[in-house]
């Protein structure tokens, strides 16, 4: 898995490319980690290029959207494929987290 990380505002856009499992969760866990440790407070996570999300990797967005509610920010993600927009539904996380079909909605919503 690759993972892009760009500035967009005061918004750190994420992108995860490729897939997010039990091998690469950990690689994302401590990108998204760090970011907030150095204070980042609005996060958006793309999945355009994602390809699949397993448990692992659903863990690791449960735990960074649990972090940054505790310091009042904000997680968004964005370009579900059909896939992983499946995914998120069986799982029931379509409605526990904030998701967008475009990135310029996400980003408008912070």
């Amino acid at each position: 898995m690759e993972i892009q990380t760009r500035d967009t505002n005061d918004i750190k856009v994420v992108e995860l490319i490729g897939k997010l499992d039990t091998n690469t969760s950990p690689d994302a866990e401590t990108h998204l980690n760090k970011l907030i440790k150095e204070g980042v407070k609005k996060i958006l996570v793309n999945l355009e290029k994602l390809d699949y999300v397993s448990s692992a990797g659903l863990r690791v967005l449960l735990s960074t959207n649990k972090q940054l509610q505790s310091t009042s920010g904000l997680l968004r993600i964005c370009n579900l494929n059909e896939v992983v927009q499946e995914i998120f539904d069986i799982s029931g996380f379509s409605s526990i987290f904030n998701v967008f079909s475009t990135e310029s909605e996400a980003l408008n919503d912070f």
